[in-house]
């Protein structure tokens, strides 16, 4: 089978390694997003798929816009027979989809229809969720509401973040790929529809999403710690108005009349923070301007005295 496949994320490159791997596939080309400056470095770089298909020295195309006419023209000369898209983050036209015999389908790391849209891995552990997945769908016009062709689960372990829950699910999304394709090979696939009624949508982080509201459960803060690790990132303001960048937190019982921000705290594993349901232990923080550190460090070098609000 000609494989055309649009990436961008890290997340893709399991499975676009996996299909360079396979004899029965010919990547035709990669369809990926232009360079981007990154970070603090304003020279343009390549995104992981960009740079994974270069290396295997396959054709790298990076429209700006993929439903251009341009764009629709040079894959339609691909003649592809499948159209695979992998954290790819364009639209795609119907125009495009209707180009491939088998047409286009989608890795989506979660277990729709649970999580459509923008970053269904952070919301997930952000919402506290103990399971999650990946489900291999046909691409349609409305955002990854197609019809589900296979579905795997995966337990969210309770000190997963974002990022190492990302990684499992890259892996196991390359995997089940193979095997969809195995069965659209032979004619083997099934379809099954998606119940829209039980669509939850997710939207795309924002820097300050991350922003602690102390006014909030421990709990919930903590999911969102983990949700949002590494970027945004949680933070809040110290007394003296610097930004501390909180990496890893634990839930203590707490039930005291402290208002929420408040230190109650400041020995042991890190600082204990009051909120509105328990309190909040840091474990792992980084001051502003600074590496990250071990909570229990942080207090060595900086006075943070019981009844300190943080905000």
């Amino acid at each position: 089978m000609k494989v055309v496949f649009m990436g961008s994320d890290i997340l893709a490159c399991p499975a676009l390694k996996r299909l360079i791997d396979h004899s029965e596939y010919e990547v035709a080309a990669v369809i990926s997003q232009p360079d981007r400056p990154k970070g603090r470095n304003p020279k343009p770089s390549p995104c992981p798929a960009k740079a994974a298909a270069e290396q295997a020295g396959l054709p790298v195309l990076t429209p700006e816009k993929i439903s251009s006419r341009d764009s629709v023209n040079r894959i339609s000369r691909l003649d592809p027979d499948i159209i695979v898209v992998a954290a790819y983050g364009q639209y795609i036209s119907s125009e495009i989809l209707e180009i491939p015999v088998n047409g286009a389908i989608n890795i989506h790391p979660s277990l729709l229809p649970k999580y459509r849209g923008a970053a269904p891995i952070q919301w997930a552990v952000a919402q506290g969720e103990t399971e999650t997945g990946v489900t291999i769908l046909y691409v349609s016009s409305e955002m990854d509401a197609g019809d589900i062709i296979r579905q795997e689960k995966l337990a969210i372990e309770d000190d997963d973040t974002a990022e190492t829950l990302a990684g499992r699910l890259a892996g196991l999304g390359a995997d089940l790929l193979m095997d969809v394709l195995e069965d659209i090979r032979f004619n083997r696939v099934s379809r099954t529809p998606q119940n829209h009624e039980q669509a939850t949508m997710t939207r795309k982080l924002k820097k300050e999403d991350g922003r602690i509201d102390w006014n909030l459960p421990a709990e919930i803060l903590r999911n969102r710690i983990r949700g949002f690790a590494p970027w945004p990132g949680c933070f809040c303001k110290m007394p003296d108005d610097s930004i501390l960048k909180i990496w890893k937190a634990g839930v203590e019982k707490y039930e005291g009349d402290a208002l929420p921000g408040t230190v109650l705290s400041s020995r042991g594993k890190g600082p204990l923070i009051a909120t509105s349901v328990d309190a909040l232990r840091l474990l792992e923080v980084q001051p502003q301007g600074k590496k990250r550190m071990n909570a229990n460090a942080f207090l060595c070098g900086r006075k943070l005295q019981p009844g300190l609000n943080l905000r």
